[in-house]
């Protein structure tokens, strides 16, 4: 069974299903490459779902450390190579609520680093982590 549907909407547009919760994400092509920019681009979603999934494992681990994550925010910037089109590099600034100490930054670090995502992007995707925390 498939756990996730793509219908082609038209204008370049795609309606993504998550068969499981019946959650929808509508997607557009960028306005740089003829769409409208309306909606989240196919490219995009991967730069989130590589933060997404990044902040989930360390929220994970987190909580073997006793540490609450709860308003950290990643900042991403996903840069485009032409030749073929391409997504270049993802830049990733996480932004942690607490000043931890070092164990537990290695800790947070590290989790973000085994994201199953991330390993499975080609190696030629540069992916440029920075870790900001409250105290600096």
């Amino acid at each position: 069974m498939a756990t996730i549907q793509t219908l082609y909407l038209g204008d370049y547009r795609t309606e993504i299903t998550h068969v499981q919760s019946g959650n929808k994400v509508i997607t557009d092509a960028p306005t740089d490459n003829n769409g409208k920019g309306e909606y989240i681009s196919p490219t995009d979603m991967v730069a989130a779902a590589l933060g997404s999934c990044m902040l989930t494992l360390m929220a994970i681990a987190s909580q073997r450390l006793d540490i609450d994550l709860k308003g950290t925010r990643v900042e991403i910037q996903k840069i485009m190579a032409a030749n073929p089109r391409r997504i270049a590099e993802i830049r990733l600034d996480f932004y942690l609520p607490g000043d931890y100490d070092a164990k537990s930054k290695k800790i947070l670090e590290g989790a973000a680093e085994t994201c199953p995502v991330g390993k499975s992007l080609h190696p030629d995707l540069k992916q440029t982590v920075h870790f900001h925390y409250a105290a600096e």
